[in-house]
């Protein structure tokens, strides 16, 4: 069962601190807006996706991770060669696909308690302000990357259950159920939270 978006190893992407990750993620997002070559594009986006391979995810699991993204992805594409003209289409989806491959890089690459930490640390100026209370930002972002598979793995079994009775699979059938669900798991979070006086407000 997959419990964490986190694959243990030694890659030199595991062994980098996660606030230069995360950086390095930013800046490369950024620096891919101002180009507009395709085939550096292309590039960027075979660098990247050796860069996720490097963690030691396996190329089915890694694209089986992926595939509602790219999904997403795709759609867009499709959109965006009926507003756009086709080289514009590609250079878009060449940079969408770039950064989540880098993304889910850093993010397979990085544990829960360390980017909650990083993330935590880097709210204090916004808590000191009194905008926010730092902690609760990365308990918020630790909870969205520690149940993100769950919710896969949800829908999984849904699909399955309908398989087995025979009912089309489709995902506006789904999706109630899902909601529902996942709803009540994060009241039942949020009581053990509460309970456990883990947040400061």
């Amino acid at each position: 069962m997959l419990t964490s978006l986190h694959i243990d190893g030694t890659s030199l992407l595991h062994r980098i601190p996660v606030k230069p990750k995360l950086l390095g993620l930013m800046v490369f997002g950024l620096a891919l807006y101002g180009i507009e070559q395709p085939l550096v594009l292309g590039a960027a986006l075979v660098l990247t996706g050796l860069v996720y391979r490097s963690t030691g995810i396996g190329l089915s699991e890694g694209l089986r991770r992926l595939r509602p993204v790219l999904f997403t992805i795709a759609f867009l594409a499709a959109v965006n060669l009926l507003l756009l003209t086709p080289l514009e289409a590609l250079i878009t989806t060449l940079r969408l696909v770039a950064i989540l491959f880098l993304a889910a890089a850093v993010t397979a690459s990085t544990t829960i308690a360390d980017f909650m930490a990083a993330v935590t640390d880097l709210a204090r100026p916004l808590e000191r302000l009194g905008l926010m209370k730092a902690a609760d930002l990365g308990l918020a972002l630790g909870l969205v990357l520690r149940f993100v598979p769950d919710i896969a793995q949800r829908y999984e079994a849904l699909k399955e259950a309908h398989a087995a009775r025979g009912i089309p699979v489709k995902l506006s059938r789904m999706l109630g159920p899902l909601i529902i669900s996942t709803l009540k798991d994060a009241d039942r979070i949020a009581e053990a939270i509460d309970a456990r006086g883990i947040r400061g407000q």
